[in-house]
Parts: structure tokens; sequence; C-alpha cells
């Protein structure tokens, strides 16, 4: 029987909680607050449970790619992400169910992290350190949609153009990874930043 283990109904304070039991179920809340821990995961997506929360001054270390995680129902401050992420989403969302309403991001750094794919909602963008080329940001695309829209771009890169100009509602930014886009759109690295440099509204 897969065993479950459960942080929940309390705080922890300053303690490394390693997640790297690959035949774990890991369940963070209801109810708990890590505060100044680190927080180490090898682990898929699928066997971690983000159900409710706080993460403060927390270091979140990927050792292997975590996938399709959404961190929306947890309250993330002065939190670091170190590793690589992809098909995340941070924020709290209104459109989708009530646990998806109780989350939020502030403060938080990834300039050491591989964000591809990851989605950023509701939040203050300018209290986020965002990583840099080879990774790249779109910041509030549905308002640049046209001008990005019209724009020619390499390979098949126009299909994630227009998933990015047409997002879920709440959404403010999304990250993305030079090299593994590349390869997937049929284009290079430095096609793929030219014709980033002078588009508008990018963080790179």
């Amino acid at each position: 029987m897969t065993p479950n283990i459960h942080y929940e109904n309390r705080e922890i304070e300053g303690e490394r909680l390693d997640l790297m039991d690959k035949t774990a179920i890991y369940w963070l809340g209801p109810n708990v607050t890590l505060r100044g821990c680190t927080l180490v995961t090898n682990i898929s997506a699928r066997w971690l449970h983000l159900v409710s929360g706080n993460l403060i001054d927390c270091t979140i270390q990927a050792k292997s790619e975590l996938k399709t995680l959404p961190w929306t129902q947890m309250k993330l401050k002065g939190c670091r992400f170190k590793g690589r992420f992809t098909g995340n989403d941070f924020g709290f969302r209104e459109d989708l169910d009530e646990r998806r309403k109780l989350g939020g991001i502030e403060d938080c750094d990834f300039s050491e992290a591989r964000l591809n794919g990851c989605r950023f909602f509701n939040c203050d963008m300018s209290t986020i350190r965002l990583p840099r080329w080879p990774c790249f940001t779109f910041l509030d695309a549905r308002l640049h949609a046209a001008e990005l829209g019209r724009r020619q771009w390499p390979g098949s890169f126009g299909s994630v153009i227009k998933t990015v100009c047409d997002p879920p509602k709440g959404t403010v930014a999304s990250a993305w990874h030079a090299p593994t886009v590349a390869e997937k759109m049929d284009t290079t690295v430095e096609e793929l930043r030219a014709a980033l440099e002078t588009a508008p509204g990018i963080f790179m």
C-alpha cells in the first residue's frame, strides 16, 4: 500500500523537508505553514498534493523536473525557487474551483530556476524576480496581443503566441525556456531571440 505523508494543521519552522520517496504520496495542507524551510523534491507532481497553506521565506528546490504542478492553492511569500519547473501555475485563480482562490504569490525569486510554460495569476510581477535568458517571460501579453499577432515568428512559434495572447482569466505573465521551445517549434535559439528582442512586453 502506498504510504501517505501529511504535513497539515501545523507550523514548521527552519526545517528541511525531503520529498524524495517515489513510493509515497505527499500532502501539504490543509492549514500548514512552512516558515524558513527548505523543501526538496525529487518526485513527480502526481505524488505531491498541495492542498492549502503558507510558504514563507522558504527555498523550494526541484532535484528533478517538476511538471504541471498548480501552486494556486498555496500562499507563497519571500520564497526562492531552484531547479526545473514546467507547466506550473502560481498565484490564485478565480476561474476554477474554490481551493484555487486560496493562493497567492509575492516577493518570490525564480532567478535560479528554469521555467517553461509556467504561468502567474493575479499577482504583482514587480515583486517577482524572474530568470534571465535563456528563459523569457511575456508580461500582460493580452495587452500586446495585436502587436504580437502581427509579427513574423520563426518556425511554428506562432502557435505559442496564440496561446500566450489568449490566456485564462487573471493571467499576468507566462515564462518559457528558449532551448526547449526552439526544439519543439522547429526553430533555433538564435532566431527566437532575434524575434523576441524587438517584441513588446517581454522580459529576458
